[in-house]
């Protein structure tokens, strides 16, 4: 059993049974985190023991990207400064027709060497080919929460609830855990409520949660409310679909009782405030959720609306622009903004061994420099990790007990090659754009 020793670290353990963050020693024994001492020096190591020298970095939870299509990393500016539907219907949709298994498979390796080197330990995925994406999370060694995405607009998509419960059987659970499926109808504007009652059917057979993008844009509610009477979550909660745990991804355009709602079921909100900024779609009112009592994480969504897959990035922005939007600069302070990066995120998905430092937990862990300039004086560690820290700070990451990135380099994955495979997928890509036009 492989034991690790991070001795004379400033931890930020984001549990609020201990302090917010202390000078300390950390011991991961197996996949677990054996011991956690407020004080360096304490731990007496074995001769098994691999001591990694702490003195430099900051120790915190492994981030939780909550939302996300990895393998559009190969879209990353095809289609940039446009409106939603725009974005969609006539970019994104129209090259997603050319995507093969392959394409999705290295698309998906470059995104997560991207996460890994941000400091990302635990990933959700809702995209097409899954198989491939499952393959290229096991090859990684990160945790995965992944779905077929769900469109009901045509016969054929039947096909997708039947590939779904296949999913399902084939993959949950594996790898000892850090596989896990959930069911992924798109949005109410692309899953009919005939549709959706099959989706619920099939929650209710395998007990899987689901998840779904809800209330993104302005027209989506105002569409919603000409044709049902309701706002997207109300239509949702009055066919019971919130009878059923739910990752719901945006929430930018929530109605007054649509709070109310989302609280009432215990709805899992993902903000991805960089997507949202970006694409035009609003400022989603994460503070007002996390008042009302609405659990809410974050999320990337796509590198073709990021255009990056940042966690930390993420983090910064929850803040900021809460702050900004409201003009009060008390709303989701540092801390706030991490639990949401962590420990509510893991929550969201229904991981209850990860988000957080603590003894008997899973290992997945980051360990970012903190000598570098942007990061001196260390006043506040939890203050710089969400307000001045940097992708390119992380120097290590663990994930059940498993090092993935050791000095900034991977452990697992070949980054050249994953590089070079996909400019090529990305490449056929664009020339078969060209020659569909």
């Amino acid at each position: 059993m492989k034991k690790y020793l991070i001795n004379n670290a400033m931890i930020v353990p984001v549990d609020d049974e201990r302090s917010p963050y202390f000078k300390g020693d950390l011991l991961v024994e197996g996949e677990r985190i054996e011991k956690i001492v407020e004080r360096p020096g304490v731990i007496e190591p074995d001769s098994d023991t691999e001591i990694i020298v702490g003195e430099n970095l900051i120790v915190m939870p492994g981030l939780v990207n909550g939302h996300g299509h990895t393998a559009m990393t190969l879209f990353r500016s095809y289609a940039d400064d446009m409106p939603l539907q725009e974005w969609l219907e006539e970019k994104i949709w129209p090259i997603e027709e050319l995507l093969s298994a392959d394409d999705i498979y290295w698309g998906t390796l470059l995104g997560i060497a991207e996460m890994i080197k941000g400091g990302t330990t635990t990933f959700t995925d809702m995209y097409f080919f899954m198989d491939q994406v499952a393959k290229a999370a096991v090859e990684s060694g990160m945790k995965a929460v992944l779905s077929r995405g769900l469109v009901g607009l045509t016969d054929e998509d039947e096909k997708g609830l039947q590939e779904t419960e296949e999913f399902i059987n084939r993959w949950h659970g594996e790898e000892r855990g850090r596989i896990n499926v959930t069911i992924g109808p798109h949005a109410p504007y692309t899953c009919p409520p005939e549709y959706l009652k099959k989706v619920m059917a099939l929650a209710e057979k395998t007990g899987r949660p689901l998840q779904i993008h809800l209330s993104e844009t302005r027209k989506e509610v105002e569409d919603s409310l000409r044709q049902w009477g309701f706002s997207p979550p109300e239509q949702l909660y009055n066919m019971g679909f919130f009878d059923y745990p739910v990752i719901a991804a945006h929430c930018v355009h929530l109605m007054e009782r649509d709070f109310y709602l989302l609280q009432e079921k215990n709805v899992g909100v993902i903000h991805n405030p960089g997507s949202n900024l970006k694409l035009g779609s609003g400022i989603a009112s994460a503070a007002g959720m996390l008042k009302e009592g609405i659990r809410v994480g974050l999320g990337t969504d796509g590198a073709a609306s990021n255009n990056n897959l940042d966690m930390i990035e993420e983090m910064r922005l929850a803040a900021l622009i809460s702050k900004g939007a409201s003009e009060d600069p008390t709303l989701i302070d540092a801390a706030a903004a991490m639990k949401m990066a962590t420990v509510n995120g893991a929550e969201i998905l229904g991981l209850s061994e990860t988000g957080s430092l603590r003894e008997g937990y899973k290992a997945d862990l980051v360990g970012l420099r903190c000598d570098r300039p942007h990061l001196i004086p260390m006043h506040d560690p939890v203050a710089h990790l969400v307000y001045a820290a940097q992708a390119a700070d992380v120097e290590l990451v663990i994930v059940d007990g498993q090092i993935l990135l050791e000095k900034g380099e991977l452990k697992t994955l070949d980054e050249e090659k994953i590089k070079a495979e996909a400019e090529k997928c990305a490449f056929r890509l664009r020339e078969g754009i060209k020659k569909k036009r």
